[in-house]
């Protein structure tokens, strides 16, 4: 089982991970959620200057497997980000005491519904909510590899929170319901693609939940194959049935650009790996090269309010 669980946990030659360095532009400080969903830690980033009367977009963000709240700001470099668009971005750590890896359980049953990991990120969003002029109607969940994975499983179990998900390198919404399957969709992606979309209808009911997935072309641990499912998952959950398909080139890479109306996109980035398109090497587990999914998620999410 540990060797199986350190396969999901990104297979990858890391690097050193330096200390958590001042964020430029607000604040980005640690807090503790606890309740009846159990205790977790999550760190929080408030622009400066924000006004009060004024409520501002929440972004919450899940790093991947191995990574930290810190490790996956840096890389990603979403606070600079949100510090220019005046949004608050809040990381809920998956600690390893949790799960060897710091992996979030995206592949096991127990986390794909309205309760176990997603209610405790549910429950961390509504404590922000609660703690800072928030827009309720522009509230986002959105993450990188298992991180984003399980990002979509905290949007389809709480429709009523989020306005939109993202994930980078991540999987479909049930794609897997425990560590084998998890390894084979990884590989192939999911068992049963034609299962999928009735599982968001399932889980959304009349909802439309608008979905960015960005992938590597050449993920070697998550195959591409995911990112393309998890994108007409929810696609053809909302009724869309053709998509609009763009070529272009960014950062000297080829990229498809795949949008079904204006809820749900793709991106699959030639010879990209497994890594954050376009971060910082300050972080783990990140690419230099763009296109930026930095801006690309940020820029979709803030296209969205929640009906």
């Amino acid at each position: 089982m540990k060797r199986i669980l350190t396969t999901i946990a990104v297979l990858m030659t890391t690097q050193a991970i330096p200390d958590a360095a001042a964020q430029a532009g607000g604040s980005f400080e640690w807090a503790t959620y606890s309740g009846a969903e159990g205790s977790r830690r999550y760190k929080l980033f408030v622009p400066a200057g924000l006004d009060a009367s004024k409520p501002a977009p929440l972004v919450v963000m899940l790093h991947g497997c191995t990574q930290d709240p810190d490790d996956f700001a840096r890389g990603s470099r979403f606070n600079q980000a949100a510090a220019a668009s005046g949004v608050l971005v809040a990381y809920p750590e998956q600690p390893s005491a949790n799960h060897a890896q710091k992996c979030w359980s995206w592949y096991d049953a127990a986390h794909q519904g309205r309760g176990g990991e997603p209610a405790v990120i549910a429950a961390i969003t509504r404590e922000v909510m609660a703690k800072h002029a928030v827009d309720s109607a522009r509230v986002y969940v959105g993450g990188v590899s298992a991180g984003g994975a399980m990002a979509v499983n905290v949007a389809a179990s709480y429709p009523e929170l989020y306005a939109a998900a993202g994930a980078h390198s991540g999987a479909a919404y049930r794609a897997a319901a425990n560590v084998m399957a998890a390894l084979g969709a990884m590989k192939t992606g999911a068992a049963e693609p034609d299962s999928l979309a009735g599982a968001a209808r399932a889980a959304l009911g009349e909802r439309v939940m608008p979905v960015i997935a960005i992938h590597g072309a050449a993920d070697a641990v998550v195959a591409p194959i995911n990112g393309r499912q998890l994108a007409s998952q929810f696609a053809v959950a909302a009724g869309a049935k053709d998509a609009l398909v763009e070529e272009r080139t960014e950062g000297g890479r080829k990229v498809e650009v795949r949008r079904y109306g204006q809820h749900h996109e793709l991106w699959v980035i030639d010879g990209l790996g497994h890594a954050w398109s376009g971060g910082s090497p300050e972080g783990t587990y990140t690419d230099p090269q763009g296109p930026d999914a930095t801006r690309e998620m940020l820029r979709f999410f803030l296209a969205h309010r929640k009906p």
